[in-house]
């Protein structure tokens, strides 16, 4: 896998999903956008998504087994911070819910961020953890 081709197809998903949450649905623009970011799912999943499902499995296994395992794009954040280093961070409300044992909480979520491509564990506002990050 070329992990460098994932990261920059990942980023360029996240950045269109994220120009379109800024969009309102009224926006001429919208619908054009929403489109070419189904096409471009689409296309990340053809080329990556088996890849990306297998490690999710392996996340959902170890953390989650209890939690069904989605499509890829589903642990895609639909908005991001954008670090100073360059790096993507999310808040707290971005994420698919699971239910981890080794935490009390009812909310924690799962997230598939670039730069570098990693899937994040949310446990809280305050207490993140990467679970799996992506190997050359």
């Amino acid at each position: 896998m070329d992990i460098t081709a994932l990261d920059t197809a990942l980023t360029t998903l996240v950045d269109k999903r994220d120009e379109l949450s800024e969009m309102d649905y009224n926006h001429e623009d919208y619908d054009t956008l929403e489109e070419e970011l189904h096409d471009m799912e689409d296309d990340f999943l053809s080329e990556y998504g088996d890849f990306l499902e297998d490690a999710l499995h392996q996340v959902h296994d170890e953390f989650c087994p209890d939690s069904d395992v989605l499509l890829p794009i589903a642990y895609l954040p639909k908005s991001v911070i954008r670090t100073d280093s360059g790096g993507y961070e999310v808040s707290f409300k971005e994420g698919v819910y699971v239910d981890v044992d080794d935490y009390p909480s009812n909310g924690t979520k799962l997230v598939l961020l670039p730069k570098p491509t990693r899937i994040v564990l949310q446990v809280s506002p305050n207490q993140k953890e990467v679970v799996w990050k992506a190997d050359k």
